[in-house]
């Protein structure tokens, strides 16, 4: 059995987590801390729970997140860099949630998120966790750089395009909508049920931290340089991510439902939908699947794809919980393959 800690167990991630986890045939859950619940039951704060952890919340122990097999942090960014050295020295593997070992760049990462980086060195090795494009790296890797929500939708999406060389890359677009739930748990006044019901937002249009990180990926597929226009949305749903991404054609005869189909074939979690369907975002909601589909409208040279995910399973714990799957030889879809929740 593999042990394993969660440290952020009470936010939106933390507990999709644990939803995943308690049911993993494989996973023991040995440690789950936050500071402000310490002494309290998981399962008197998340009652979905009863009856399947018998473990209260503790403060962060780095002697018993130690005995672990692998940890993963559900929290704000700037927290597992801090106790990310500590951990890989005693064996034990790290997956982050948050970002603060996505982008490489140290200068760049320090930009976007405000703050100095606490282990810099780790970058380099730090593996980013789409197991789409990483699997074999993530198979011997120490420490994973969890993907963000909006990048896993955009890139899954824009990618089978992007490395067959069949748009323009100094002019894409996404176009993306987020439940409010991509916004956390805490209190925030934007994401409050009378604040978001009932209406519809862009918001970071003038740079939102995800745009590196996508850009990042997109360019190490490429091995040059992209354009990249990314604007989000709030939607006034809890759950998903519906991303409609725009580019130009570069060549028109290019037959790209085969692309995208050839391209995801051996994917388990990605579904290329058949030509001409528009994805739900509830057709993906409380799964780890993401659902695309590739449009040529009227047949000229602009290609829409739109790409559904869950913001808290595919887009955040269930890809942790497969990128562990992959990090011990363990069947990738283990714990993970559930259908859909609809309506």
């Amino acid at each position: 059995m593999i042990k394993a800690g969660i440290v952020g167990g009470t936010g939106y991630t933390g507990v999709e987590l644990l939803r995943i986890l308690v049911m993993h045939p494989q996973v023991e859950l040995s440690v789950i801390t936050s500071r402000s619940e310490a002494g309290k039951r998981v399962s008197d704060l998340y009652p979905n729970l009863r009856g399947l952890v018998d473990l209260e919340f503790s403060g962060p122990d780095p002697v018993k997140l130690s005995a672990c097999d692998v940890v993963f942090f559900a929290t704000p960014n700037g927290t597992a860099m801090v106790s990310t050295p500590a951990l890989l020295d005693a064996g034990v593997r790290v997956i982050d949630l948050a970002a603060d070992f996505r982008i490489r760049d140290v200068a760049e990462w320090e930009q976007w998120y405000g703050m100095s980086h606490a282990c810099p060195d780790l970058l380099d090795e730090a593996v980013y966790g789409l197991p789409e494009v990483n699997r074999e790296l993530i198979k011997n890797a120490r420490l994973i750089a969890n993907p963000g929500c909006y990048p896993t939708a955009v890139l899954l999406g824009f990618l089978p395009l992007i490395e067959s060389g069949l748009i323009d890359s100094e002019s894409l677009i996404a176009d993306c909508k987020s439940g409010v739930s991509g916004a956390g748990r805490s209190a925030n006044v934007g994401s409050l049920l009378c604040e978001a019901s009932e209406s519809f937002k862009a918001y970071g249009v003038a740079g939102h931290r995800h745009l590196p990180e996508i850009r990042q990926g997109l360019e190490t597929a490429v091995g040059i340089p992209v354009g990249l226009t990314f604007v989000p949305h709030l939607t006034p749903m809890i759950r998903g991510i519906h991303a409609t991404l725009y580019s130009t054609s570069l060549k028109n005869e290019a037959d790209l439902q085969v692309v995208y189909e050839e391209r995801y074939a051996d994917e388990p979690f990605v579904d290329v939908m058949p030509a001409g369907s528009h994805p739900e975002t509830r057709s993906v909601k409380g799964s780890n699947y993401c659902r695309i589909s590739v449009h040529q409208p009227q047949s000229r040279d602009t290609i829409v794809v739109l790409s559904v995910i869950d913001n808290l399973v595919k887009g955040a714990a269930g890809q942790a919980v497969h990128n562990m799957n992959l990090m011990f030889g363990l069947d990738e879809k283990l714990g993970i393959d559930s259908v859909a929740l609809m309506p």
